[in-house]
């Protein structure tokens, strides 16, 4: 039992990111687990993990199991990757079922990015953000206008894009290339400046008193703006701009949670650690709804095209694609995984 406790005690951060990753895992599965129930769709197996089962229960159709790595999970329906006569199989339901339970499970980890940036934001300190400008620091002084910038412009665009909420600024001005045409609302004017130098961490912002509304509203601006995000970095990763050493796995993102469970200890301050976790959750919601075979986004695909056939794509063919798209995606997987395990041993 003190081994236990000494474990324990030493690995706490661990086991959180750990259980973190395995609520993401969890809460997917039981988006498409809920509506193929709703559906009555016959589930075959329920699972927690991947690879060799440690545990598990049958109750009624549906076997319950916990499985060995904590890297994933799924829900194993009948009719999914075969041709099915049980009137319960997921390819007798109709198309329009078949796209809801498909989608349920990343739009159940949004959701639940959702909560945790509403959380986050509930129990901050201090002000909340806008994207008002309040100064400039340059040359570690304060100043009032800057570039062609000046207090209390509002930050409109950056480079294109529009600033959803007040993280914005840095994340948009950190994938410049030194100089930016930025839009701003200026006397209820719009103008645009062209090549302006300005690096993220020269603006200071606005800040207003939080209320009820503030919260509500910047809890959907927020997550807007983390959906761009993750879509952003995967562009830029694809692209080239990022290189796979750059990409974590599993194993990469419990050490990231850890580190970040530690720092909110010391600083008395979970604020960044709930952060990364809304970050994470949605990420995976929306990397899911990729159009990459094996993935949900990937059965998504199948689904829109038998929707414009009006006929199904033979279930031979498409498990075939997906069988492909799952080996690649272990391998990745795998390789990613050797990576991030190299890199907690070198540093």
């Amino acid at each position: 039992m003190d081994a236990v406790l000494s474990f324990i005690s030493n690995n706490w951060t661990i086991l959180i990111a750990i259980a973190f990753f395995g609520l993401i895992v969890m809460v997917h599965e039981l988006g498409h687990f809920t509506f193929a129930k709703l559906f009555k769709v016959k589930v075959n197996e329920f699972s927690m993990g991947m690879g060799p089962k440690l545990f598990g229960k049958k109750k009624g159709d549906t076997q319950y199991s916990v499985r060995l790595f904590p890297i994933g999970g799924y829900v194993s329906m009948e009719g999914e990757d075969e041709d099915s006569e049980d009137e319960r199989a997921f390819n007798k339901k109709p198309c329009w079922q078949r796209i809801v339970i498909v989608v349920a499970g990343a739009l159940v980890n949004i959701f639940l990015g959702l909560i945790i940036v509403a959380l986050t934001l509930s129990i901050s300190d201090g002000l909340a953000g806008t994207n008002r400008v309040h100064s400039f620091v340059v040359d570690s002084k304060q100043v009032g206008e800057y570039n062609g910038l000046k207090t209390n412009d509002k930050l409109v665009k950056i480079d294109g894009r529009m600033v959803l909420y007040y993280t914005d600024i840095p994340y948009l001005l950190s994938r410049t290339d030194g100089t930016t045409d930025i839009v701003v609302e200026r006397e209820g004017e719009k103008i645009e400046l062209t090549d302006v130098a300005l690096s993220p961490y020269q603006v200071v912002i606005v800040g207003v008193d939080k209320t009820v509304g503030t919260v509500f509203k910047d809890t959907f601006k927020q997550s807007a703006s983390i959906c761009r995000m993750v879509w952003l970095s995967l562009f830029d990763m694809v692209t080239g701009k990022y290189s796979i050493k750059d990409v974590s796995g599993p194993v990469g993102v419990v050490g990231f949670v850890s580190d970040a469970a530690q720092e909110s200890v010391k600083s008395s301050d979970y604020t960044g650690l709930l952060t990364m976790m809304a970050l994470i959750t949605i990420n995976i919601g929306l990397f899911n709804l990729l159009p990459v075979p094996a993935l949900d986004g990937g059965r998504l695909l199948f689904l829109f095209i038998e929707l414009i056939r009006r006929k199904p794509i033979n279930q031979k063919y498409e498990a075939w694609v997906h069988g492909i798209g799952m080996a690649i995606l272990l391998l990745f997987m795998v390789a990613i995984t050797f990576k991030d395990i190299y890199t907690l041993i070198v540093n």
